[in-house]
């Protein structure tokens, strides 16, 4: 027997000899090269080719700065145009992203009313167990929702709740691990920088005579918000970052854009004009309308971005039932 055995390994190993080898296939490097050459010399000729700081400026750029300072009392003329002059491209593009968000929204809602971005699937499961005692009784599907209730911070009787942080987690406990809060080398330096991107997005959005705006304030507010639920778990943002909360300021700030602009058109005779007193120039005050149309956007793009992020953070359903023909959903089969 020991005979055939090693014969046996000698014929599965001249086998595995004489099978080809894998290799990754290479595709045509040699177009890669040329594609990547090509951009990288529209690149260096677009470089070469900007105008240098003693450079005549362009006719449109004269332009911008003779209507943003003495028109829009604003020393910033990207500002200027952006919420002033083609003000009216901007309230377009903000109401697709409005658009956009309910779509999302529409997508990713459950089938009973929404409380929170989180929680709905863990709550019908509790439900579920709590009504129908014949659910889960086996061990194994007693320990898969003890450890569900522990993840989703609801501790039930003779359950170990989960550990806020990391920290407080005995060194050589078995994984997964529960915590919802990362450790304290990430939440101290998360609690510096906090204050810091707060105050410079407010500083995007107030003061029009530097480049900004609420387009870029809303983002900064989001990048806030994903910081503190990825540093210090979801519960110390679930009484603010809730359906009932977010989606009317998202309404409002809609309503505040709609309202600057057209206000223009009742009071001035056009959409996005000026109908406020304009303020010293380098005040935060400058710019009449301008400035209110960007803390709008601020409200608007702030709120669509959280209920995007959020809505798709917390989606626990596909649209396609299970046995709805397979993986893929769909019709079921004969």
């Amino acid at each position: 027997m020991t005979r055939t055995g090693t014969g046996d390994d000698r014929a599965l190993t001249r086998a595995a000899a004489r099978e080809p080898a894998e290799r990754e296939p290479r595709h045509r490097p040699w177009l890669g090269a040329l594609l990547v050459a090509g951009m990288a010399a529209a690149l260096g000729a677009a470089i070469a080719g900007l105008p240098r700081e003693h450079a005549p400026l362009p006719f449109i750029a004269r332009y911008a700065l003779q209507v943003a300072l003495p028109q829009w009392k604003l020393t910033e003329p990207v500002n200027e145009i952006v919420y002033g002059t083609r003000g009216f491209d901007t309230f377009g593009e903000t109401f697709l992203l409005l658009a956009a968000v309910i779509s999302v929204v529409i997508i990713t809602r459950p089938r009973e009313p929404r409380q929170g971005y989180f929680g709905e699937s863990a709550a019908g499961a509790r439900e579920q167990a709590r009504d129908d005692p014949a659910v889960g009784t086996s061990a194994a599907e007693r320990e898969a929702r003890s450890a569900e209730r522990r993840e989703a911070g609801d501790q039930a009787p003779g359950d170990r709740g989960p550990a806020l942080t990391p920290d407080a987690t005995p060194l050589g406990t078995p994984a997964p691990e529960t915590a919802e809060a990362m450790t304290v080398a990430v939440r101290n330096p998360v609690r510096v920088v906090l204050p810091i991107l707060a105050v410079a997005g407010l500083y995007l959005v107030a003061w029009g005579f530097s480049p900004g705006g609420g387009f870029p304030g809303g983002a900064v507010a989001l990048g806030v918000v994903l910081l503190i639920y990825a540093s210090y778990g979801r519960r110390k943002i679930s009484t603010v970052i809730r359906p009932g909360l977010i989606e009317p300021l998202e309404l409002a700030g809609a309503g505040l854009i709609i309202m600057t602009e057209f206000l223009g058109l009742v009071l001035k005779g056009s959409v996005s004009a000026n109908w406020l007193p304009l303020a010293q120039e380098l005040t935060p005050l400058s710019g009449g309308v301008a400035q209110l149309f960007s803390v709008s956007e601020l409200i608007e793009v702030g709120t669509g971005l959280i209920i995007t992020v959020f809505a798709l953070l917390g989606m626990s359903h596909d649209w396609a039932r299970p046995d709805d023909g397979g993986p893929g959903g769909g019709e079921p089969g004969p």
